[in-house]
């Protein structure tokens, strides 16, 4: 793929973990690395490839750009989107698409985070998709986050883990969950188009997202999740485990691209 002429190209290593590569941007407007971060994740990208695409408001920027490519450089692949509003954003940018149901193996998903870890463990469902984007994450060879430096945290946590549910027993799974969680665990809300009385918020497959305050205490990942899986009621759980391969982050200083020492990507 073609790079912006003002990008430079460097590496450098960091410690014994990955590989750091870091495209030095002169814009200083966080936006605007965001998108060279979601552009720049477009280079694993080839036609031929199924290609699952993520949600959120960095990963955006990776789905113009493919649409761009379908568009003005034939570039051939076939889209499985995550949420409603990426299928929307796909369609009108002329993205083939198929169905979850229909996708047995992904070549790559590329996707967003709500926060990360230096293990490359993630939380997501802050846009209310986490089980649309963890069943095409499973069945993807690989997986790239895209990301600005704001996600990147010691301890996940500090982002309440969204939790999705069964609308029927959204009671009994908060009252569970309250003797794991050390905080609050809210049944989210959202306001109506009209700016009037809130309502709960309901995913696209007709769910309901708990977030719970769990503040930076998520030091076993893997364990977390296990626990609330089994959870009477429990539809799927935002921590994403042994996923991700890479991020591409977005900072001030440029895109950093750090590579998982374990996995897929090379």
């Amino acid at each position: 793929m073609p790079m912006n002429p003002t990008v430079l190209l460097s590496f450098s290593i960091m410690g014994n973990n990955h590989l750091q590569t870091c495209l030095r941007s002169p814009m200083s407007d966080v936006e605007a690395l965001k998108r060279e971060a979601g552009i720049a994740a477009c280079r694993y990208v080839k036609s031929g490839m199924n290609i699952g695409l993520g949600t959120g408001s960095t990963v955006k920027h990776t789905i113009v750009e493919i649409g761009r490519r379908v568009s003005q450089e034939g570039l051939e692949i076939i889209g499985v989107p995550t949420s409603e509003s990426t299928r929307e954003l796909a369609q009108s940018l002329g993205i083939p698409l198929m169905e979850i149901s229909d996708a047995k193996s992904l070549d790559l998903t590329i996707d967003g985070a709500d926060e990360f870890d230096s293990h490359f463990s993630l939380i997501k469902g802050g846009g209310g998709a986490l089980t649309r984007e963890k069943i095409v994450a499973n069945i993807s060879k690989s997986m790239i986050v895209v990301a600005d430096e704001s996600k990147k945290v010691d301890v996940l946590g500090k982002f309440n883990l969204p939790v999705e549910v069964s609308p029927e027993k959204f009671q009994s799974v908060i009252e569970e969950l309250s003797t794991i969680c050390p905080g609050k665990v809210i049944l989210r809300r959202k306001m109506t188009d009209s700016g009037g009385e809130d309502r709960i918020y309901v995913t696209d497959n007709d769910g309901y997202i708990l977030d719970c305050e769990f503040g930076p205490t998520i030091t076993d990942p893997a364990e977390m999740e296990q626990m609330i899986s089994v959870i009477d009621g429990v539809v799927e759980v935002g921590l994403f485990v042994g996923i991700c391969d890479a991020v591409f982050v977005a900072s001030h200083s440029g895109v950093d691209i750090m590579f998982n020492p374990e996995g897929r990507l090379h």
